[in-house]
């Protein structure tokens, strides 16, 4: 395990403890063809660069938006899983939402994974994780790009959690209780580019996608700009949210360094 620091400006200073993944296995029924690129392949958070504009962090593998200050017993968030492609090689995108994971090695999450080769074929896979446990992959589920997602982790008090993942579009649906006894002390609506055979993988063109809306603690976090951040690669920047919708729930986030415009709440 290596611990990173995460490149803030003043005042938000945060030790980010790197972990396996954050990320997903291809389900069963995609079998696709780098399924054994990821299965169970440890994920770890690389350094960060300098964040640039009005953001408040930047990454080299996660974009979005992040909240810290409390303590989060509960989030929701819903997303579009975006069409992917890859002009070169083998190429990885994933969208998640989660507790932890951001100034801690802890972090429980649910979300999709959206791969692109070269030579035009796609893999759309869903998943859970807790660390330090590699990713679960829900192989009863069917993802297609352009599907609406749901989901939501919610503490129950007794030491265990409960995921639930929706596909809204197709009606499919996958719950899990699980142990988890991390601190809770971040909550994250995350586009990223995951770790593959111990490296952050070049992130796949993924176009753009919504996240919205989103809840912590049962009501709306509260977006400010300075929540988000953008993911930098080889010195270029890769993905960028927009900035918070008007009702502060939820943004866009795309492919390349343009921010784009925030969704109609």
């Amino acid at each position: 395990m290596k611990l990173w620091t995460l490149t803030v400006p003043a005042g938000i200073a945060l030790l980010l403890g790197a972990a396996p993944a954050m990320g997903a296995a291809p389900t069963a029924s995609a079998q696709p063809q780098f399924a054994s690129h990821i299965v169970n392949a440890p994920r770890i958070r690389a350094k960060s660069s300098a964040p640039t504009g009005s953001y408040g962090w930047s990454s080299s593998n996660w974009s979005g938006y992040a909240v810290t200050g409390s303590t989060y017993n509960s989030i929701t968030g819903s997303w579009v899983v975006p069409t992917v492609s890859s002009p070169r090689g083998t190429e990885y995108s994933s969208c998640w939402i989660g507790i932890d994971g951001f100034n801690n090695s802890d972090l429980i999450q649910t979300g999709t994974e959206q791969d692109a080769s070269s030579n035009g074929s796609t893999s759309y896979s869903a998943w859970w994780e807790i660390l330090p446990a590699a990713e679960t992959p829900i192989s009863s589920m069917t993802i297609h790009p352009g599907d609406h997602m749901s989901a939501s982790i919610v503490n129950n008090n007794n030491g265990t959690w409960t995921i639930t993942l929706n596909d809204n579009t197709t009606g499919q649906s996958f719950t899990t209780t699980q142990a988890y006894s991390g601190p809770a002390q971040s909550a994250e609506w995350i586009m990223e580019a995951p770790t593959v055979g111990g490296r952050v993988a070049t992130l796949a063109h993924y176009g753009q996608t919504t996240f919205d809306p989103g809840t912590v603690n049962g009501t709306n976090p509260g977006f400010t700009s300075s929540d988000g951040g953008v993911m930098i690669q080889h010195n270029k920047q890769v993905s960028t949210p927009s900035n918070p919708d008007s009702d502060t729930d939820g943004f866009n986030v795309a492919y390349g360094s343009t921010a784009p415009a925030a969704p109609q709440s």
